[in-house]
């Protein structure tokens, strides 16, 4: 008799201990993670086609000495200077020079009095030909000798101006505006004529060399908006100013030369990436953050109305500004998990920001 309630106590511990149903359990799961969701965008994007390359000075000036043998005296800027077009980056030690001129200027002097003193007796010569009072071959010596008076005076006028392009050219000027990029000037050097002493970006004006498939070539003309890119944190907007008449048998790539604004000043030597932006076409966008790369294909995660995730796997095609074009496998109603889709997996319960579950 007393063993009966000591079974049905044993039966209600068993009953108890039993598991829960199947939705008492997912009431009980933990949800992975809590995520935000991110509605297909439709967007206005141009076609662009790929291209890399280097930043370069869109011209190069060199600027070198005209005059042998002078030391300099003084170097009156450095790399980094901006510079104008004339103003005086060197002076060369120009006491020789000037004692040439000195010299010049006396010896035209000298070749002026001659000429004169000649031109004198030429005149007389002139008036009394015919008369006898000088024979025909005095005549003849003084009108030469006012020819040779002229010949001199001129050449000594040659030699005055040479040595005034000679003192010039212990002063050197900057060829056009821009800024230094390279010096080699030293203080206290002989300088030779022609030895480089600066490198100067024209107008500070610096061009990207953007290298293109040669297959890209026909859709590409001059004008076409390019932007630029890996240029850290900043994007720049340049356009094609030429494109290179040649194809490069080793990379089958062409060069596109792009213009770059003058307020940009990039850093030249980096090499960036960007693209040529053709017309413009509609592209249904998710945000860069919501792709997951898996086993070399591209995914993006999808919430159903029981809360957990559903991976499906999507075409991507341009990008732009965070966000990347969706090609195929997305339909435009269907919300994605904005980021974060590293860490769920297929079926996964999830919490969605905003929702109370």
């Amino acid at each position: 008799m007393q063993a009966k309630p000591i079974l049905v106590a044993t039966a209600f511990v068993i009953n108890c201990a039993l598991p829960a149903g199947p939705a008492i359990a997912q009431q009980n799961e933990a949800a992975a993670l809590t995520v935000s969701l991110a509605e297909p965008l439709e967007r206005t994007w141009p076609e662009t086609i790929p291209a890399s390359g280097w930043l370069k000075p869109w011209h190069e000036a060199l600027i070198a000495a005209e005059i042998d043998g002078l030391r300099v005296t003084h170097v009156l800027v450095d790399v980094g200077s901006v510079v104008s077009k004339g103003q005086i980056l060197v002076l060369l030690a120009d006491d020789a020079v000037r004692a040439e001129l000195r010299k010049a200027e006396a010896l035209l002097s000298s070749a002026r009095a001659d000429l004169a003193k000649a031109i004198a007796n030429a005149d007389r010569a002139r008036q009394v030909r015919g008369s006898g009072a000088l024979s025909d071959e005095k005549i003849t010596e003084y009108l030469i000798a006012e020819q040779t008076a002229l010949a001199g005076a001129e050449s000594a006028e040659a030699s005055v101006e040479s040595a005034k392009i000679k003192l010039s050219q212990t002063k050197i000027t900057a060829a056009d505006d821009g800024l230094i990029t390279s010096r080699s000037a030293q203080l206290g050097a002989v300088v030779s004529s022609g030895t480089e002493l600066f490198r100067l970006i024209r107008q500070q004006r610096v061009e990207w060399q953007a290298e293109v498939s040669a297959r890209y070539l026909p859709a590409i003309e001059v004008d076409q908006t390019v932007a630029i890119e890996g240029l850290g944190r900043r994007s720049i907007k340049g356009a094609v100013r030429l494109i290179g008449p040649t194809i490069s048998t080793d990379t089958g790539r062409v060069i596109a030369y792009v213009s770059l604004p003058a307020e940009a000043h990039p850093p030249i030597g980096l090499y960036a990436t960007g693209q040529i932006e053709l017309e413009t076409t509609a592209a249904l966008t998710v945000p860069e953050t919501a792709l997951v790369l898996r086993d070399g294909m591209t995914y993006v995660f999808v919430v159903d109305q029981n809360g957990r995730t559903l991976r499906q796997r999507v075409e991507t095609g341009r990008r732009r500004d965070g966000e990347v074009e969706i090609l195929s496998g997305l339909d435009r109603s269907t919300k994605v998990v904005a980021a974060g889709g590293a860490f769920l997996s297929d079926g996964a319960l999830v919490r969605v920001e905003g929702e109370v579950r």
